[in-house]
């Protein structure tokens, strides 16, 4: 027998927790890549006022959208913020993963401390299993929110970001949109070149420096209320999908159809429950790519007075890059968005996109599903090649 047979015949049959967490990693960025474009006009749909001027509700849909980027950035377009996502989407795997296992361990170290010498901990409940997984989903996005900030401020584009800034245009006391001349020192050529490159530079570090000229370092937590929120979603996916699967094993017995579930079956449960945790918590995905994309007013709760934003611009333009402070009015929170958004929108406000969200969230499900078994044996040769490398050294 050949070494390489032997060493085939050594390898485990089995994925370890680290293995299991590589795979789903790598199958989440596979399916997000191929799926990409959808989800730049998903957030662009989601970030843009349907009140906006200039908007029409045709303008709005996902085909539109893309067809608009096509048309005006080319096919970069689609795949603006692709690095930073993907990195956003690898490491928040991995961020979840390693929590999830320190809580779990802790808290089963806990139960069997409680119990006599040498007995097994009880398996864990679902209703702590979700528990579990919404406390390390919340940790995992503290540490990994800055890059999707980052990814959601490349994705709506240079345009869609340099509209929203207070320093271009200031709102008239007859509520009009309407520009005012201002005395600021004139720029040299060379001055103004190098600002419009900077705002055309749609770079990771260079949005990266822009959040935080125009918000500070703690611009780059925007949306982690909201984030914590919506770590209820997978929770609702989970149950859902377990209480269905339950029910439909059940009638199957009773059918004596066999108590196994066809790959097509689970697909179809997998895609219902998370289009239903989609629908229940999708008014907070929409508050939090507004919030992070600093769109449709999210920054205020009030306007600022005019001689504020006067001074403003003036010191933005005098090359002192500083709000001034009594020109930002707080920043509202997810709720406070809401609520305008209802007032200015109405209830239709708080779904838009939402069928964007399902068609890429469904698609990208069905993706990773396809890819499952393949990316685990690519994590499992991965773990090998390691240790094989470790062992040597």
């Amino acid at each position: 027998m050949s070494v390489q047979s032997k060493q085939a015949n050594n390898l485990p049959q089995q994925l370890t927790p680290l293995g299991s967490a590589l795979a789903g990693a790598l199958g989440a960025c596979f399916s997000n890549a191929i799926v990409y474009p959808l989800d730049v006009a998903k957030t662009r749909i989601q970030a843009t006022s349907s009140t906006a001027k200039g908007k029409r509700k045709d303008d709005m849909t996902m085909l539109s959208v893309l067809r608009d980027m096509l048309r005006e950035e080319g096919v970069m377009g689609w795949y603006s913020g692709f690095a930073a996502t993907m990195l956003n989407t690898f490491s928040t795997q991995y961020a979840y993963f390693f929590f999830y296992s320190f809580i779990r361990t802790a808290y089963a170290k806990r139960l069997t401390s409680k119990l006599p010498h040498g007995s097994k901990p009880p398996p864990l409940s679902t209703a702590a299993e979700l528990t579990l997984g919404a406390i390390a989903g919340a940790l995992s996005q503290i540490f990994t929110i800055p890059v999707s900030v980052i990814a959601t401020r490349q994705q709506i584009g240079k345009s869609l970001r340099q509209s929203t800034k207070s320093y271009s245009v200031l709102d008239s006391g007859d509520n009009e949109s309407q520009p005012y001349q201002l005395d600021a020192p004139k720029l040299s050529e060379g001055e103004t070149k190098e600002l419009q490159e900077d705002q055309d530079d749609n770079s990771f570090l260079n949005v990266a420096r822009e959040i935080i000229r125009e918000d500070g370092i703690t611009g780059l937590w925007r949306g982690l209320k909201p984030s914590m929120v919506l770590t209820v979603n997978p929770a609702i996916t989970y149950g859902v999908y377990e209480r269905l699967k339950s029910i439909l094993l059940l009638a199957r017995e009773k059918a004596a159809e066999g108590g196994k579930m066809s790959p097509w079956m689970s697909f179809m449960l997998g895609a219902f429950s998370k289009t239903l945790a989609t629908v229940v918590t999708y008014p907070y995905i929409m508050a939090k790519v507004r919030i992070q994309a600093r769109t449709s007013g999210s920054d205020t709760d009030e306007p600022a007075g005019r001689d504020d934003r006067i001074e403003d611009v003036e010191k933005h333009l005098g090359g002192s890059l500083q709000k001034h402070p009594r020109g930002r009015a707080k920043q509202s929170g997810a709720l406070a968005l809401l609520i305008r958004v209802l007032k200015t929108e109405g209830l239709v406000g708080w779904y838009q996109g939402m069928s964007a969200q399902i068609i890429k969230a469904v698609l990208s499900q069905a993706l990773l599903f396809v890819s499952k078994e393949q990316f685990e044996r690519w994590a499992l040769v991965i773990l090998v090649l390691t240790s094989k490398l470790r062992s040597r050294s």
